[in-house]
């Protein structure tokens, strides 16, 4: 498989992983690429299996915040490996379901992986989540599945959002979030040109105000907030096995070192795992 020039050293290593058959990453990984969601946290048992079914869970979590049904036109952007339209695939019907990402690699995989149920169309395309090729009005559910923190401008993707989507249409996302306070310096919640960054370019400076201000003014309305942090807790402790499972190198040094920085922010309190929801409203004042 050819890589492009999309710089996410995680996916690197995953794909690489996936590509040479490796079992434990298929079964992590090889349908989700996300932060698990586990119900009963306590009850984790830091397996690959164990892992793969939290990250289905989550992607379930999010998109029944959207509320799909049967004979939606359904988007999901930023659709990875393809693993929650596949989620989507399996339990509606009648649906026309839709995967957008800039990296070629990951739709390569997405379209040789996941093929639609009778009745259901799904279709893979490449493009920027700010610049949406679609048209007007033509979307009943967007999707986000830990994915926004990468894009170039939130509010350029939240006003294609809004374009693309029916009246009545409604958007959900998950995304970290960091309490409010005006004084963290920028390299704790956004990569920088001099650290290198194992997850690629993030922004993670979003809070629950701007969320708020920002959907507001481009139009949407019904924000719905829902705090997964606790559940999705169990991701570290995975992680934190995972070099187990590959050959340890200089390579995966910051890979560590950030995530044991989301996880403590998290556990502390600082940064939150965040289900956010809007809906377009049925009749829009900029119409």
């Amino acid at each position: 498989m050819a890589y492009s020039t999309v710089d996410l050293p995680y996916f690197d290593l995953i794909l690489k992983q996936l590509d040479k058959g490796d079992q434990i990453f298929e079964q992590a990984f090889g349908r989700h690429v996300h932060w698990g969601y586990w119900a009963n946290p306590d009850q984790a048992t830091y397996t690959a299996q164990d892992y793969g079914e939290a990250a289905e869970q989550l992607s379930v979590e999010i998109y029944a915040a959207a509320q799909v049904a049967n004979q939606q036109s359904i988007l999901d952007v930023g659709c990875g490996l393809g693993g929650t339209l596949a989620s989507l695939n399996e339990h509606l019907e009648t649906v026309s379901l839709y995967g957008l990402n800039i990296d070629a690699r990951q739709l390569e995989r997405a379209k040789n992986k996941v093929v639609a149920q009778v009745g259901n169309s799904i279709e893979f395309k490449q493009g920027d989540a700010c610049e949406l090729p679609f048209a007007d009005q033509s979307l009943d559910v967007v999707l986000a599945v830990e994915c926004i923190f990468h894009f170039a401008d939130r509010r350029q993707f939240f006003q294609e959002v809004f374009r693309v989507l029916k009246p009545g249409g409604r958007l959900a996302i998950s995304d970290f979030a960091p309490l409010e306070f005006e004084g963290w310096p920028d390299f704790f919640w956004r990569s920088t040109s001099v650290l290198p960054s194992f997850y690629g370019g993030f922004d993670i400076t979003y809070t629950m105000k701007k969320y708020q201000e920002m959907s507001a003014q481009v139009g949407f309305i019904g924000m719905q907030e829902r705090d997964i942090t606790r559940n999705t807790l169990p991701t570290y402790g995975y992680f934190q096995r995972l070099p187990l499972a590959l050959e340890m190198s200089p390579d995966l040094l910051p890979a560590i070192a950030q995530t044991l920085c989301l996880e403590g922010a998290s556990r502390l309190g600082l940064l939150r795992y965040m289900i956010l929801s809007w809906q377009k409203p049925l009749m829009s004042l900029l119409e």
